[in-house]
């Protein structure tokens, strides 16, 4: 497990490297302008429970980076990947609730997980406090540029009139895209075989080669893709269409009134962190969050910035675990 300063850029690849450089750009290393409720480890630790590269490790950097930078101190990195995140974040539950540790946390690991995992090392509403809700990720239903129906509404229509024959992929049993369009087959009445695969790269290569019909994930992933032509682009599952694909239709607006399921990611405490520190923590992250730059960083992974009160990212955690119960049950969705 290694553990990675985020002062060392030459360890990461260049491409979140460039992500926490220009999330630190605005305000130089100082030190945070209000007083912290009580001291600050000078070193603090940014767990990542998913391996390096996947959006969480991203976003979680970018977000390490800019506490270094505001509050002058040392934010080391550390993965700790496994079971769609239910390893590290059952080893971050025991971990010290001092201010010394955050975890950047995601739709799967703290509403998805558990109904996925019967026996599910951590409870996500009384392990963790919520500290700052950092960003939404919209996902994009794609299929491969042969694919003969060119828009979201063709697409539906053929798989309805073949019930069976169109598939799609996912990066395994119980992941964000998994859920996504199982979420879709429920809302639409369509029956897809599901064909999961270890990692998103590999589910999306799939599409890539023509060997599976299509995905449902997170646009980070996918757009360079959709520029080049070679996916295309049918639906975003967000509210509002993308800034990036600014002429992709939601699934909301094309016929399915309401139809809402982004990825979205935040950092928590271990539970019995003192408040005055969740909150301390909280104004700095919104800080980093309210820059430009951090935002222009965020957009060119199609994440956009979603500052809140650590009341309402609590919320959002408490309503999002039955909603996705449901569709889990619905869809007898398993863990591999």
């Amino acid at each position: 497990m290694a553990q990675q300063p985020i002062a060392s850029p030459s360890r990461a690849s260049r491409r979140l490297w460039l992500l926490g450089t220009l999330a630190a750009l605005t305000v130089g290393a100082v030190h945070a302008q209000t007083p912290p409720p009580a001291p600050i480890p000078k070193t603090v630790k940014m767990l990542i429970p998913f391996p390096p590269g996947g959006s969480t490790d991203l976003l979680g950097r970018a977000v390490a980076a800019r506490l270094a930078t505001q509050l002058g101190i040392t934010v080391v990195v550390e993965n700790r990947g496994g079971a769609a995140g239910s390893v590290g974040a059952g080893e971050f539950a025991r971990m010290p609730a001092d201010g010394s540790v955050l975890m950047m946390g995601h739709i799967g690991t703290l509403a998805i997980n558990p109904s996925i995992y019967p026996k599910l090392p951590y409870d996500p509403i009384k392990s963790f406090a919520p500290v700052a809700l950092v960003a939404r990720v919209p996902n994009v239903l794609v299929v491969n540029e042969k694919f003969p129906a060119k828009n979201f509404k063709e697409f539906i229509a053929q798989a309805k009139a073949q019930p069976g024959r169109l598939n799609y992929s996912s990066g395994g049993n119980g992941s964000a895209a998994h859920i996504t369009m199982e979420f879709l087959k429920q809302e639409a009445g369509i029956f897809m075989p599901h064909i999961p695969y270890r990692g998103a790269g590999p589910a999306i290569s799939d599409v890539l080669g023509g060997q599976v019909e299509t995905i449902f994930t997170g646009s980070p992933a996918l757009i360079a893709h959709i520029r080049s032509g070679r996916l295309r682009a049918l639906a975003v599952s967000s509210e509002k269409r993308m800034a990036q694909l600014p002429d992709v239709p939601t699934v909301a607006e094309s016929g399915y009134r309401g139809f809402e399921a982004d990825q979205w990611y935040g950092v928590v405490a271990p539970a019995g962190t003192p408040p005055a520190v969740v909150a301390f923590y909280n104004a700095e992250i919104n800080k980093g969050l309210n820059s430009p730059e951090m935002e222009r960083a965020l957009a060119t992974e199609g994440a956009i910035p979603t500052p809140t009160t650590p009341q309402a990212f609590g919320a959002l955690i408490a309503k999002e675990i039955p909603r996705w119960a449901k569709v889990i049950k619905t869809g007898n969705v398993k863990a591999d």
